[in-house]
C-alpha cells in the first residue's frame, strides 16, 4: 500500500512540474478571458464526469470569489441545469447537451471554455463547434495526445499526463491559476 501510495504522488509531482511547459499557454487562455471580460462578455465552461466538476468549480471560483473580496464575474457551468441537460440528451442526443445551451446563452465575443480529459468528447467537441459558430473564443483543457479538442480552440492547455486522475489534477491547477490570472488582469486582486 505504501509502495502505491508513493508511486502515485510521484506521478502526480511529475505531471505536475511538467506543467509549467504550459505556461505560455495557460497565459494566452487567462488574456482571452480578460479581454472577453472587459468586453461585457462571459465565460461558458463545460464537461463531462470529474470535468463538469471542474466546470462547477471553476464558475464558482468567478462569480463568488477566488482570492480576492471582488464584485462576481460572468462564468455559466453548462453542467448544473438538470432539466435542461435530460431534455436535450433526451430529444437530441447526449453529444448536444453543450451545443444547444452554448447555441441558446452565448453571443460574439463569449469564451467557451471545454474541458475533456481525452479531448474527444463528442459533447464537447459539439459544443467548441456551436461556440465557434456564434463567435465565441473557444478554449479547451485536455490530456494525453490533445484528441480533437486541440484543433477547435483558439487556445488549448494539454495536461502533460497520460492517466485521467492525474491529468484533472492538472487541470485543477490550470483552473486556480486562470481564476488568479484573471482577477490579476482585471485589476481586482
Amino acid at each position: 500500500m505504501q509502495e502505491f501510495i508513493g508511486d502515485y504522488i510521484d506521478r502526480h509531482q511529475s505531471a505536475v512540474r511538467a506543467l509549467a511547459q504550459c505556461a505560455d499557454d495557460i497565459e494566452r487562455m487567462a488574456s482571452i478571458c480578460v479581454s472577453a471580460m472587459r468586453g461585457g462578455n462571459k465565460i461558458l465552461i463545460c464537461g463531462n464526469g470529474g470535468s463538469a466538476a471542474d466546470a462547477q468549480h471553476m464558475a464558482a471560483e468567478l462569480v463568488g470569489r477566488f482570492v480576492s473580496d471582488r464584485r462576481a464575474l460572468p462564468a455559466i457551468a453548462l453542467t448544473t441545469d438538470t432539466s435542461a441537460l435530460t431534455a436535450i440528451a433526451n430529444d437530441y442526443g447526449y453529444d448536444d447537451v453543450f451545443s444547444r445551451q452554448v447555441a441558446g446563452l452565448s453571443q460574439a465575443g463569449d469564451v467557451l471554455l471545454g474541458i475533456s480529459t481525452s479531448g474527444n468528447s463528442g459533447s464537447i467537441l459539439a459544443a467548441c463547434d456551436a461556440g465557434r459558430a456564434a463567435g465565441c473564443h473557444v478554449l479547451g483543457l485536455t490530456g494525453r495526445d490533445g484528441g480533437a479538442l486541440i484543433e477547435r480552440c483558439d487556445a488549448v492547455v494539454i495536461a502533460p499526463a497520460q492517466d485521467t486522475a492525474h491529468i484533472q489534477e492538472c487541470h485543477i491547477i490550470v483552473i486556480h491559476l486562470l481564476c488568479a490570472l484573471i482577477e490579476r488582469g482585471l485589476d481586482l486582486a
